[in-house]
């Protein structure tokens, strides 16, 4: 059993989807416990993956393919275990999240990237794509009860839909209700102040982190 959750361990960090599908449906004929093999293998792969993309010895393919793999594998333990099983592994999340690159912006690989280091650090992450609308992106937050909106602009000219969603949630009095991270290539201290935002960092792994530390204070 213990040899079949370190083959899955294993196929994470070596981003092979193939092999973590036909490993996960191995544990399931074999009876595997499903809490077992996510804490004992999908967990500790997934974070090995992240330290290995901030040491720079993984880039967005190898992140993509990793958490393709993670994914397939959760979805395949879970098709076969009971509801019981099903809400202890949910109840393990860190916290939901809500991303998108902002009105007008059509970049999204530092998002993209983002979303990608959420999903293995065990957010559940719903990623709404790039030049998506401050309301829509509001009225997802507010449907999936998430804890975090994160908000990327690369450029200057697009930055000021960061601040708009914020205010339109100071407007409809629901503010308090999110955390607000901003990102992305035109932000710095001085922006991150005018939009009284939650947090900022300079880069995806630092913000995983971030995240972690304000999802914590706030429970």
């Amino acid at each position: 059993m213990n040899d079949m959750i370190e083959e899955l361990k294993r196929s994470i960090i070596e981003y092979d989807v193939d092999s973590a599908k036909r490993i996960s449906e191995e544990m399931v004929k074999a009876g595997v416990d499903p809490i077992k093999a996510v804490n004992e293998g999908i967990a500790p792969a997934a974070k090995i993956v992240g330290d290995k993309f901030e040491k720079g010895e993984y880039f967005l393919p190898e992140v993509l393919l990793a958490s393709e793999a993670m994914k397939a594998a959760v979805d395949i333990l879970l098709a076969k275990s009971g509801s019981k099983a099903r809400e202890e592994i949910e109840s393990k999340r860190l916290g939901k999240v809500v991303i998108a690159t902002v009105k007008g912006d059509i970049h999204d690989i530092g998002k993209t990237i983002l979303a990608l280091l959420l999903e293995v650090n065990n957010f559940e992450v719903y990623d709404m794509g790039r030049d998506v609308d401050s309301m829509a992106i509001i009225q997802k937050a507010n449907e999936v009860k998430a804890d975090i909106i994160a908000l990327s602009a690369l450029m200057s000219t697009t930055r000021g839909a960061q601040k708009e969603v914020i205010d339109l949630l100071e407007g409809m009095g629901n503010r308090k209700n999110f955390i607000v991270m901003i990102g992305g290539g035109s932000v710095d201290e001085e922006w991150f102040r005018k939009t009284r935002a939650d947090g900022w960092t300079e880069n995806a792994a630092e913000a995983v982190e971030l995240a972690k530390k304000l999802v914590a204070e706030r429970r």
